[in-house]
């Protein structure tokens, strides 16, 4: 790699590549930060946190529907069954982040990074459960009966998003975890259908996120809206970074690979 390219970072880019030791405090602040996300959404979910706001826009919050009884310790939050599961989707991003940045991460995220990256996906999901407990924007169309469409797609959508980035992610991690690949390019796993294959798998996420809570049009501006930002933005400063580090080696990557986010479209 150039000196260029292990000096600085791009100004576009949260997260420091060129550097791979961990930084403590901003392991602190993201962990953190993501492990207090579903007790707010516990909180805006159970007992209407953001109503003041709700009616101050001139709506009113949607009626919960009966708790789930499952019979397990899982009674004890006293969610609808819908609810439930906008709150396990909360919980698996979580999981998922936290995990990633403990022990499948490769670059190094600083206090403010870790900071920016948390607050907002902590943010993204209080939107999300804001909308459903507001009557003229939840997805629920029928006194949170369950299922209903937007709760099934959504949900259809975040499993298979979240499995792409996880599964793929630890794929990675597991190859770079082996000293005889030091210095070569990850190419295989679910990295055979696209360069980027995380990128989407969280962008299928995300939107199915927002669509179980907020319905179709919220569902499809979130899932636009990170297609844009990782297309334009995230995919072109790591190309530039990987052709840079990579050389001849991207370039064989790409083009054994021509898709750089959705599998056998773009």
């Amino acid at each position: 790699m150039s000196s260029s390219a292990s000096s600085h970072r791009d100004s576009r880019d949260l997260i420091d590549r060129s550097h791979k030791a961990t930084d403590p405090l901003g392991t602190l602040t993201f962990v953190g930060l993501r492990g207090a996300d579903p007790f707010l959404q516990y909180r805006i979910l159970k007992y209407n946190w953001g109503n003041a706001l709700i009616e101050r826009l001139g709506s009113t919050t949607l009626p919960s529907g009966p708790a789930w009884i499952t019979n397990t310790a899982l009674d004890r939050l006293a969610l609808s069954p819908y609810r439930s599961i906008l709150l396990a989707m909360c919980v698996g991003s979580v999981l998922k982040q936290n995990i990633h940045h403990l022990w499948v991460r490769q670059e190094r995220m600083d206090v403010a990074a870790s900071a920016a990256v948390g607050a907002l996906n902590a943010g993204l999901n209080s939107i999300n459960s804001l909308l459903f407990i507001c009557s003229h924007t939840s997805a629920s169309v029928n006194g949170e009966h369950f299922p209903q469409t937007p709760l099934i797609v959504g949900s259809t959508l975040y499993v298979l998003g979240l499995s792409l980035e996880f599964i793929s992610e630890l794929q990675r991690s597991e190859f770079k975890g082996d000293t005889a690949n030091n210095g070569k390019i990850y190419s295989g796993g679910l990295f055979r259908l696209s360069r980027h294959i995380n990128y989407f798998g969280y962008t299928l996420w995300r939107g199915g996120y927002a669509l179980a809570a907020g319905g179709w049009v919220w569902g499809a501006t979130v899932t636009a809206f990170f297609a844009w930002d990782f297309v334009t933005r995230a995919i072109p400063v790591l190309q530039d970074y990987l052709r840079e580090k990579y050389g001849a080696q991207y370039a064989a990557y790409e083009k054994k690979v021509p898709y750089k986010f959705v599998p056998y479209l773009y």
